[in-house]
C-alpha cells in the first residue's frame, strides 16, 4: 500500500495539512504532487474551513524534487509539465499556485529545509512563518533548471527583481532570518506550527466572506488597473453587506459582554 503523502486534519474549521513523507524529507515524488493537487481541489469545494495550516512532517518542511525518483520515468517529468493551454497551471505549478484559488487564508509553517519546489510551495501560501535557522533555496540552479512551479508569480510580489535573480541564479541557501529581511517570509518564530495555529484563531474571530473577499480583491488588484481595482473594492463590499455575516459580526462588536453570534459558511467566492 502506497504511503499516505499528504494527510489532512479538520478540527474546528482549520484543515491542517501535512506533507508526509519524513523518510525522504518530504521531497517530491509524482504520488505527492498528485495528493497535493487532490488537496487543494478538495479543500478549495470545502465550505466549512476557515483557514488551511500548511506543514510538513518530520526534520524538515519539504527538501524539494526528488530527482531520482522523477527521474525513474520520462513519463513524470510529461505528466509534470503538460498543459492544455499555456496560461494555465501544469501539474508541476498548481500544487504551488493552487493555494491561491482556496478562498480561505493559508498559513505555511517552515522549519528545516525549504528547498527548491519546497520553497515554491510555501510560495504558495498567504502567510510563512518559520524558524529562525530553517534553510531556505531556490535550488533549481543547483540542477541547472529554472524554477518552474508556479513561485515566480509570488516572487514579483515580495522581491526586487535584482534579489529573486541573484537567488535563482547562485541556488544559494539562506536562513530564515535572512529570508525575513528579504521580505519571503512573515514572521520568524521558534514554534512557527504553534503561531500559525494562534494566527488562524485571531483570524477566524473575523468574518469568514470579509476574509474570503479580502484575499481575492489583493491577489486580483495587487497588480493591473487602478480601475479595476476600484471596481472590486466596491463589487465585493456590496456582497458582504448583502450577506448575513457582516450583520453578525455587527452585532457581537455591539454586544461584546452577550453571547455572540456565530457565522454562517462563507460565501462561494
Amino acid at each position: 500500500m502506497t504511503e499516505q503523502r499528504v494527510s489532512v486534519e479538520i478540527t474546528h474549521n482549520i484543515a491542517h495539512v501535512k506533507l508526509n513523507r519524513a523518510d525522504k524529507l518530504n521531497a517530491l515524488d509524482m504520488p505527492m504532487f498528485i495528493a497535493i493537487r487532490q488537496t487543494i481541489k478538495t479543500l478549495g469545494k470545502n465550505r466549512d474551513i476557515r483557514v488551511v495550516i500548511l506543514s510538513g512532517n518530520g526534520d524538515d518542511f519539504c527538501s524539494g524534487l526528488d530527482v531520482k525518483s522523477i527521474m525513474k520515468s520520462p513519463m513524470s517529468m510529461i505528466k509534470l509539465l503538460f498543459k492544455v493551454l499555456p496560461w494555465q497551471a501544469n501539474l508541476a505549478q498548481v500544487v504551488s499556485t493552487g493555494w491561491q484559488k482556496i478562498p480561505v487564508p493559508v498559513i505555511c509553517a517552515i522549519h528545516g529545509r525549504c528547498w527548491g519546489g519546497g520553497l515554491q510551495i510555501a510560495l504558495g501560501a498567504d502567510f510563512r512563518f518559520a524558524t529562525p535557522d530553517s534553510s531556505l533555496s531556490i535550488l533549481e540552479g543547483k540542477w541547472g533548471l529554472i524554477p518552474d512551479m508556479g513561485g515566480t508569480i509570488a516572487l514579483r510580489d515580495l522581491l526586487a527583481i535584482d534579489q529573486a535573480k541573484k537567488l535563482a541564479m547562485t541556488a544559494e541557501a539562506f536562513t530564515g532570518q535572512q529570508a525575513l529581511a528579504l521580505n519571503l517570509v512573515t514572521e520568524i518564530t521558534a514554534t512557527p506550527l504553534d503561531d500559525a495555529q494562534a494566527f488562524a484563531l485571531a483570524l477566524m474571530q473575523q468574518s469568514p466572506d470579509a476574509i474570503a473577499a479580502n484575499k481575492k480583491l489583493y491577489n486580483k488588484s495587487w497588480q493591473g488597473s487602478k480601475g479595476w481595482a476600484l471596481f472590486r473594492e466596491s463589487y465585493y463590499q456590496i456582497r458582504i453587506l448583502m450577506g448575513k455575516n457582516v450583520h453578525r459580526k455587527i452585532y457581537n462588536q455591539t454586544h461584546k459582554a452577550e453571547q455572540h453570534k456565530p457565522f454562517v459558511a462563507r460565501k462561494k467566492w
